[in-house]
């Protein structure tokens, strides 16, 4: 094995874009949106390397122009799931047998074409299909997909680069073999980077994978395998498909040959999932690899000697970006009585500058929640909240679906730490505030800890250095990122390798080499040199007289 690789420094993450008024790139994706929106796009399953459309055609619409058809997509069944397996079993010996650089190589090749000739296209197909504004396009579809492409190609020379040690006459090896079968990629709408990772991180490691795609991300998700087609993705190595989920779970976790699940998406789902998989463990050819990032409710735990103006930025961005549609967004904030005054009016300032509408107007920073069924969701906890003896709203509160999915960004203030919207994930542009007297800091924290079944991310504002060492400890099983003043969303591949424990996923960090060990089967290779031809040791000769 050539180790020239190994010399190459870490990947320097992609450069964010601006997209500021009057610059180039604005034109080219205000341009790229104009052309993706002018045509009635067609998107057909891929399996085997070939387009699969059934006729059973479903349609997409941006969530913040419901009146606008984007296109359809062909809806699979249960064949092909089963044609996706056996394709994916068909490219498996070829696959795992390339060499590790030339895996490497078509990975890195589409990190390049999605840095240049198609940054926008996928960041304007994530714009329309799932309602991002520009920004937060760019630092997903584009860098952040771009950063796991770059820096997984680097985490695996990092693997196969650690070997044992050989003692005299010996050679001691580690061979890092793929799974044994089929990988299951199970992906979320509201990241076209983790769409993009978790089918291609496990095929980097010499792996075939069966994708399912969120049905609200499909149409960023088709454009993920266009670069990875021209990028030179064999046949069959990534197969997608569009099927329900209880037909793709039917017929993949009863499946001899099902090797590893890499999923992100609802915790519920996923102990659903981990269910099913245990009752099938006399099925399968070996345990199964379950990878999993799941649901979050995450805090903001603020100490009396924090910067007031400095929690409100923090709770504006960390629980509004992408309509707090993310799964480390800040949903739950616990803030002392002396300074809740001053970070509720700049939040009243805040949000009451944020424009709302189509992410095709570069003004706005709020735009819409995915669909309709995230949209009677949410509102049915906003609506609770104005009625309840023990919440209310404060901020926002107002909704509308007549023309897209539109919800105002909304805080909520109660007085019962266990009210509803402190415990349950909302998945949108909801913030609840618990108002704790200024003495009881280390009581709020317990209380905290014991709120919500999940430890995604979570932060803590404070200037006292104590106070933060104090809070880094009593927290630290509530969150697997976990930031000190600053908001909780935001992690960078290579940076800040992103996951959480309890009901909030298998903590496997997503973004650091730790992940890509979950996709190989390490096999120990001992060679002698010189074997031995008695079985005689030493000890057992006499003593000389």
């Amino acid at each position: 094995m050539s180790n020239s690789i190994f010399k190459t420094p870490i990947p320097v993450n992609e450069v964010v874009r601006s997209y500021a008024p009057g610059s180039a790139d604005r034109k080219d994706l205000q341009a790229a949106i104009a052309e993706l929106k002018s045509q009635t796009h067609d998107i057909p399953m891929f399996i085997g390397g070939k387009e699969v459309r059934t006729g059973e055609k479903v349609e997409m619409r941006p969530p913040h122009e419901t009146k606008h058809l984007l296109g359809h997509y062909h809806k699979g069944g249960s064949e092909h799931i089963n044609m996706a397996i056996d394709a994916a079993l068909k490219a498996k010996p070829q696959w795992s047998a390339l060499s590790w650089e030339h895996r490497a190589s078509i990975f890195l090749k589409a990190a390049e074409l999605l840095s240049g000739p198609y940054r926008m296209k996928i960041n304007a197909a994530t714009m329309l299909g799932q309602s991002k504004n520009a920004y937060q396009a760019e630092i997903d579809s584009a860098c952040e997909l771009i950063d796991f492409l770059r820096f997984n190609a680097y985490y695996m020379t990092e693997i196969y680069n650690v070997q044992p040690e050989s003692s005299t006459g010996i050679w001691n090896r580690l061979e890092w073999r793929p799974l044994e079968g089929f990988v299951f990629a199970l992906t979320p709408f509201n990241f076209t980077a983790i769409a993009g990772n978790l089918p291609c991180a496990p095929a980097l490691m010499g792996n075939t994978i069966v994708w399912k795609a969120s049905e609200t991300q499909i149409f960023s998700a088709n454009v993920i395998m266009e670069v990875l087609r021209e990028a030179g993705l064999p046949d069959g190595v990534i197969n997608l498909v569009f099927v329900s989920g209880a037909v793709a779970g039917d017929i993949i976790f009863s499946h001899k040959e099902f090797a590893g699940l890499h999923f992100t998406g609802g915790t519920n789902t996923f102990n659903t999932i981990y269910r099913k998989i245990a009752s099938h463990l006399d099925d399968y050819r070996s345990y199964p690899r379950i990878v999993g990032e799941t649901g979050g409710k995450d805090f903001v735990m603020v100490h009396s000697s924090a910067n007031a103006i400095q929690v409100a930025t923090a709770l504006s961005r960390g629980a509004f970006e992408y309509q707090g549609q993310k799964c480390s967004a800040a949903s739950r904030a616990y803030i002392p009585q002396s300074l809740w005054p001053d970070v509720l009016e700049r939040m009243k300032q805040d949000l009451a500058s944020m424009k709302m509408g189509s992410t095709e107007d570069f003004g706005n920073f709020i735009n819409a929640v995915i669909d309709a069924k995230a949209f009677k969701f949410i509102t049915s906890y906003i609506e609770a909240a104005k009625n309840s003896s023990d919440a209310k709203v404060v901020i926002g509160g107002e909704y509308d679906d007549s023309d897209g999915y539109f919800i105002r960004p909304t805080v909520i203030e109660t007085t019962n730490p266990k009210y509803d919207t402190l415990c349950t994930e909302l998945f949108g542009p909801v913030l609840t505030v618990y108002v704790y007297p200024d003495d009881k800091f280390e009581e709020t924290m317990e209380l905290l800890d014991q709120t919500s079944e999940y430890a995604l991310t979570g932060s803590i504002f404070a200037k006292d250095r104590y106070v933060i060492e104090k809070a880094v400890k009593a927290l630290e099983n509530c969150a697997g990122n976990f930031y000190i003043n600053d908001k909780p969303t935001g992690a960078v591949v290579g940076q800040q390798p992103f996951g959480g424990a309890r009901g909030s996923g298998t903590n496997d960090k997503a973004g650091s080499v730790l992940n890509l060990y979950r996709w190989v089967s390490a096999r120990t290779i001992k060679e002698t040199f010189v074997t031995p031809v008695d079985y005689r040791y030493p000890f057992l000769g006499e003593e000389s007289k």
